[in-house]
Parts: structure tokens; C-alpha cells; sequence
């Protein structure tokens, strides 16, 4: 049996995934409401296939507790946030995770992390305490890093098809947690040392942002000097062996917009390329707040009541706002005293923030200008019901004829 500790956005597709594959799982969490609302048939959040993934997972008998089990097989998915001075990961989770994990788990048992951590973490904070936790009972527990690899909106397809990492101090414990996962997943499975998991995963997040970045700095070097950055990208990406990535309002969700400063925390003197990409993704939304005022004051907009945000998640089509640009963007607005200025979500279901509209028509009322910050689809089918007023596009994809870029 697999014990999955933490039913998030990670935890919780895996466990399902499992589940529904021939393998015996009971997913934990201290949420209650969350543990609740998987035991009365629900999902906890929205993704594409989920809800089937889920429905199957429950015909294979899969469970939902806030306590943990005693079994032979752990995964530890909960989150990793990092200190906003130091830049450093924050490991009190996990380690909360393993502590618990200790007082029921059998001797030989083997501990997944698939927490997303900088290289060392283990050995720095989970092993002093297992070490310590071996002297005390005798007993020997084995110790693995399988960091995820999925993103919201493509979270099904990506468990099934994607390759996956295994760090363990044992080659032989590294292929038997191999077999497990491949009990789904399709993709190649690579069992190597837990540090060199570690990095491997951050430097995947680490490699997109900069690239992001890159992007980001391009538009702001195209507006200064009233180019079409977007002309310049396609081409620019017609040679071979150039891909430049597209500018948008900001970088959100919980890698890439989080991983990288794990680098520039325990290597701030080395990871200078890091650190610059990081601070620009981290002040483009205040670039598209200021973006947002130029272009007021260009049409005669006084009023910020009159302006819209359309979009609070941080990517398309998902209900994911962690670390969304439009959050960050109203977060600098408020930074400069000034009102909020009103947001609509079609897939934020409830209120997140005071000035967030729930009604679509309420929204596009008595607003002169809209902000694309997210490309959802259902701003795609209805470009109509923007005409004649002015629009800010983020992304570059509204057809409509006049529409102001980043």
C-alpha cells in the first residue's frame, strides 16, 4: 500500500493515477474540508479529466484520511514555498511530513519526497532527521526524491506521458519505487542519486524562466523604442536554431515563478544570470501597470473603476491563481495607494480578492478600457463583446483591429 501525504494540485493526481493503475493508495491531508469533500464523490479543484481519473480511482478502492497510515511506501507532495529575503527553500513542510511519517511507519520503509526542493535539502533537513530517528529505534528507513513533473491544464496527459527522475541512495530501493511508477507512467523513468534529482528539477524551472525573461526584456527594449516585438520574435524564431518565448503580463503558479530563487538562494554570488531573469519576471506586472496608465491617460481614461482585468489564475484555462500575475499587478497597484481595479475570472468560482466581479456582463459594464492578463477560451469565442472599447492585450491575441500590446 502507498501512503500519498498532501492532496494538492500534485499529491492528489498521483494518488488517483495510482490508484486507478492496479496499485492500493490512501491519500492523506490535515485539511479536513479538502478530506471531506474527496470522501462525499468530489474533486477539489478543476482539470481537464480529473474528475474521470477521480471516479476511477474510487472504483479501485482508493481511501481519503487526515491520519497516516503504517505501510510500506510513502509520498510526501506538499508544498515548498521559499523565504522572500533570503531566497532560500523552505523545507518546513516536508520535514513536518517526515516527522509524522516516523511515528507510524514500519522499519524498511521506503519515503518518496516529490516535493519540489533545491539541491541538498535532503541531506541538509530530512536525513539529520531519519539519521536521528535510526539511532533512537534502531530501525532503518530507505530515502527517495521523485520530484513531479505535470502542469495544471495538462495534468492527466503528463502523469501518463512524461519522463520521470528517481534519486535514491540505493540503486536497488531506486527501481523497485521505478516499478511503481511504472505502473502509469509511459514515459522513461531515470533512477540516479537523490542530489542530482534535486537539481534536475530545478534547473528544468530554471532553464523556462530565463528564457521567459529573455522575452520579457526583448518587448521592453521593443517599447522603448516603438518596435513590434512580436513581428521581431516570428523572424527571429524562422532561423533553426532560435525559439524565443512570447512576452506576457508575468510568470505565476508554484515552479516557475519559485524553483529558480532556490538557486540564487544558496548561490547568490554564482547565479547572477538567475537572479536578473527572476527580478524581471518579477516586475513585469508593475511594467503592465504602468503600461495600463500610459494608455489611460492616451484615451482620456480618468477613472481606474472604468478599467478591467480580465483573468486572475496564472495560466489559461486552469483555476489555479497561486502566484498569478494579476495578483502580483494588484499587489503593486496597492503598493501606490491607489483603488483596485475590478477583475473577472470565468473559472474562479469564488471571490478571491475584493474588487473581483462574478458576472461577466457586470464586468464589460461601465468599462472603458479591458486588460487581457490570462488567454482563457472563453475570452477567445466572444471578441464582439469588446468592440469599441479599449484593449490591452497581454498575449497578443485579440483579432480586433486597434488593440494595444505590452
Amino acid at each position: 500500500m502507498i501512503n500519498v501525504i498532501g492532496l494538492g494540485y500534485i499529491g492528489l493526481p498521483t494518488a488517483l493515477m495510482m490508484a486507478s493503475h492496479g496499485l492500493e493508495v490512501v491519500g492523506t491531508d490535515y485539511n479536513t474540508d479538502l478530506v471531506d469533500t474527496l470522501n462525499s464523490g468530489r474533486t477539489t479543484f478543476k482539470e481537464d479529466g480529473l474528475d474521470e481519473l477521480f471516479a476511477e480511482a474510487l472504483k479501485a478502492g482508493i481511501k481519503f484520511t487526515t491520519e497516516y497510515v503504517r505501510t510500506d511506501m510513502y509520498i510526501i507532495s506538499v508544498p515548498t514555498p521559499y523565504d522572500k529575503f533570503s531566497k532560500k527553500v523552505d523545507p518546513g513542510y516536508v520535514v513536518a511530513a517526515v516527522k509524522d511519517v516516523l511515528k507510524v511507519c514500519p522499519p524498511d520503509a521506503t519515503l518518496v519526497i516529490e516535493s519540489t526542493v533545491s539541491p541538498g535539502t535532503i541531506d541538509k533537513h530530512v536525513r539529520p532527521v531519519v539519521e536521528a530517528w535510526s539511532a533512537e529505534t534502531g530501525n532503518k528507513i530507505n530515502l527517495v526524491h521523485a520530484p513531479e513533473r505535470i502542469i495544471p491544464g495538462n495534468m492527466v496527459y503528463e502523469l501518463l506521458h512524461n519522463n520521470r527522475t528517481i534519486g535514491a541512495d540505493d540503486k536497488a530501493v531506486g527501481e523497485e519505487v521505478k516499478s511503481r511508477y511504472a505502473s502509469f507512467c509511459q514515459g522513461e523513468i531515470v533512477v540516479t542519486d537523490i542530489r542530482t534529482a534535486e537539481m534536475t528539477k530545478v534547473v528544468e524551472n530554471t532553464f523556462r524562466a530565463v528564457n521567459i525573461a529573455f522575452a520579457n526584456e526583448l518587448a521592453r527594449i521593443c517599447r522603448h523604442d516603438g518596435m513590434d516585438v512580436y513581428e521581431i520574435i516570428r523572424i527571429c524564431n524562422m532561423h533553426p536554431r532560435v525559439n524565443i518565448l512570447q512576452p506576457g503580463p508575468g510568470v505565476g503558479g508554484h515552479c516557475i515563478s519559485v524553483d529558480p530563487w532556490f538557486l540564487v538562494g544558496d548561490y547568490p554570488s554564482i547565479a547572477k544570470v538567475i537572479d536578473e531573469s527572476m527580478k524581471t519576471n518579477d516586475s513585469q506586472p508593475s511594467f503592465v501597470l504602468n503600461r495600463i496608465h500610459e494608455i489611460m491617460r492616451e484615451n482620456g481614461i480618468t477613472d481606474y473603476a472604468r478599467v478591467g482585468l480580465y483573468g486572475l489564475t496564472y495560466k489559461e484555462n486552469v483555476d489555479d491563481i497561486r502566484e498569478s500575475p494579476t495578483l502580483q499587478l494588484l499587489e503593486a497597484q496597492e503598493r501606490h495607494l491607489a483603488k483596485p481595479l475590478k477583475v473577472f475570472d470565468p473559472l474562479v468560482g469564488k471571490k478571491v480578492v475584493e474588487s473581483q466581479v462574478m458576472d461577466y456582463d457586470e464586468f464589460l459594464k461601465d468599462t472603458d478600457m479591458v486588460v487581457i492578463m490570462v488567454k482563457h477560451d472563453h475570452i477567445k469565442a466572444s471578441w464582439d463583446r469588446l468592440k469599441g472599447k479599449v484593449v490591452l492585450d497581454c498575449h497578443n491575441i485579440c483579432p480586433l483591429e486597434h488593440v494595444y500590446h505590452i
